[in-house]
């Protein structure tokens, strides 16, 4: 951990830089996009729809998701993550399809012990088949203030962002055998709970629960995206966005730049690199160029 954060402050200029660059999602409406489906009340919609609240307590987590199904599209959400002493409980946040061979779009935020930094755990499940993990060290502390993690879904690539920085890209590798998530339309789900047998170093380190509740909080959702209406889909003009514009987000010279600075600096697992995990050779995507 320590090493980690000697690399962290070795990129203090260039956090600095990028943090001008935060992406501001325009508000929607929780009570109109949202449904809060388990946990008992734990789960909150307040400030006239402005604002959600997940909480967790020895007794239960919470959770929530979204009315619409979408079939690509971009989805913009603020989060401030559990404060102080969250060892133990994961915060997700992501996209998924339902049956046995789902698609699913993962943000998942790993609790820490107070000063330790957030483990955020990216995946990619096709056809039911996920094993596709990345995590990283943020460049801030998630749970000081709202910050803007978003997902672009196309046809042609899924792209992962942090305020508007992109950590991730999965492309679309269908030409060498790879499936990729493009027929089954997904919704939107976030969840915070218990998973202190393996969230936390492994396991090691169990949940305080003399500091709960834990709580989570939402804001700024935004879906630029296609909704699906049961057999077909349509792009729908959301919060004053022109419904093209997800589109035209390719990733430029400087957004090339950025993917390649958080890799270097923040990233601390990838499955194409664990040679470990696959003695009959990593899987095929991973021989490709990552963007």
């Amino acid at each position: 951990m320590g090493s980690s954060c000697n690399v962290v402050s070795m990129a203090l200029l260039a956090c600095l830089v990028l943090n001008s660059l935060v992406f501001v999602a325009h508000g929607g409406d929780f009570y109109q996009d949202f449904d809060l489906t388990w946990g008992d009340r734990r789960g909150k919609i307040f400030n006239g729809g402005k604002l959600l609240s997940l909480s967790l307590d020895r007794v239960s987590g919470s959770g929530f998701q979204s009315k619409k199904e979408y079939l690509f599209g971009r989805i913009d959400m603020q989060l401030k993550l559990v404060a102080g002493n969250s060892a133990g409980t994961v915060t997700a946040y992501y996209l998924s399809s339902q049956g046995p061979t789902h698609d699913e779009i993962d943000f998942e935020f790993l609790g820490n012990l107070s000063g330790d930094p957030y483990i955020l755990h990216t995946n990619v499940f096709t056809q039911g088949k996920g094993n596709r993990e990345q995590q990283f060290y943020l460049w801030f502390d998630p749970t000081r203030n709202f910050h803007t993690y978003s997902i672009i879904w196309k046809p042609q690539h899924i792209i992962f962002l942090v305020d508007n920085t992109p950590i991730r890209v999965f492309k679309n590798a269908e030409s060498i055998g790879v499936p990729f998530p493009k027929s089954q339309p997904m919704r939107i789900y976030s969840s915070l709970w218990n998973a202190d047998d393996w969230a936390t170093r492994g396991g090691l380190v169990k949940t305080d629960w003399a500091k709960a509740p834990f709580t989570a909080y939402y804001r700024n959702f935004n879906a630029n995206a296609c909704v699906w209406s049961g057999t077909s889909s349509s792009c729908a003009k959301t919060n004053s966005v022109s419904a093209g514009a997800w589109e035209t987000n390719e990733l430029d010279a400087p957004g090339r730049r950025r993917l390649r600075w958080v890799q270097k600096y923040f990233m601390i697992y990838n499955y194409c690199t664990d040679l470990k995990r696959f003695p009959q050779g990593v899987p095929p995507e991973c021989k490709r160029p990552r963007f």
